[in-house]
């Protein structure tokens, strides 16, 4: 089947130096790119992290410090992959809580605009475990009829999704042709960044979904307690939570400027006009009209 596009449509699948998003580096990425007439784009880049990568994890997908310490670091490479995906939406396996955060952040320390807010993900595996909870290799043999040679190599995987949200839509009456819906049901919660630490309460406001603010909304704690946008800034969290927090700090910031603004021309015009020897009710009105305070 062809699936049903109105702009391309990204599917990718990252091999790392391990699973932190905070720390931990991309060391291989698998793109296939489809177009919305059907037509098929793929790329792969082997990447050196500028880390180590830990042997334990190397022997799950095969690549060594040695095979990639000759290649191109992800900043070297960032142009060229944003070029590659272009505007497309993205599809992954188990992408919503892991590769996707974990491309934004290498896009970030690259200083390269990644923008994600105007694109859909699919997750095949959020669908998969909706509806039949197993692994990837068991998604693929369930759905497909096949043995997935090759488990854990990118490009091996990448086709791997793709050739099962085909058999997912292809199965299931209620899963839609159509990447919006499919974007919808694949997200488990309204998150406000990836991490799952900034999620959208009911009223779609940014709230706190960890420590000892957890339920309270960004704008609530940070106007009280300034100091906790400072202390996350310097600690160990995901840089695209970070972006999330920082134009609602700088906003409650500017307010109160403009608040002790208004209050230092308040107290000014106040002296000015108690030096003029005026009566306490013409004080008042006069300031009343022209800082409407009562």
């Amino acid at each position: 089947m062809q699936l049903n596009l109105t702009k391309p449509l990204v599917f990718f699948d990252l091999e790392t130096t391990g699973i932190n998003v905070s720390k931990d580096r991309i060391v291989e990425i698998s793109v296939l790119k489809v177009m919305p007439d059907g037509t098929e784009h793929k790329k792969t880049w082997l990447i050196n992290p500028t880390i180590p990568i830990p042997e334990k994890v190397s022997k799950i997908h095969g690549i060594y410090d040695k095979d990639v310490k000759d290649k191109p670091t992800f900043k070297d490479l960032a142009n060229e992959i944003l070029e590659f995906f272009g505007d497309a939406d993205l599809v992954g396996y188990n992408s919503n809580k892991f590769d996707i955060p974990l491309l934004v952040e290498e896009f970030l320390r690259a200083e390269c605009d990644f923008d994600v807010k105007n694109r859909r993900f699919i997750d095949g595996q959020v669908i998969f475990f909706k509806k039949e909870p197993r692994t990837l290799s068991a998604a693929y043999e369930f759905y497909c009829g096949k043995k997935l040679e090759n488990a854990h190599s990118a490009e091996a995987d990448v086709f791997a999704t793709y050739e099962i949200l085909k058999a997912q839509i292809e199965r299931y009456d209620d899963l839609k042709n159509d990447v919006s819906q499919l974007s919808k049901f694949s997200s488990q919660t309204k998150n406000a960044d990836f991490a799952g630490m900034i999620i959208f309460n009911e009223d779609g406001i940014e709230t706190f979904n960890f420590g000892k603010h957890k339920g309270k909304t960004v704008r609530e704690v940070l106007e009280k307690e300034p100091g906790y946008y400072s202390w996350i800034m310097g600690a160990d969290f995901p840089l695209y939570t970070k972006k999330i927090l920082t134009p609602i700090y700088l906003e409650i910031q500017q307010k109160r400027k403009e608040a002790a603004k208004k209050q230092r021309e308040l107290n000014k015009k106040r002296q000015e006009l108690e030096n003029r020897d005026l009566s306490e009710d013409e004080l008042k009105n006069l300031l009343s009209k022209k800082f409407k305070v009562k």
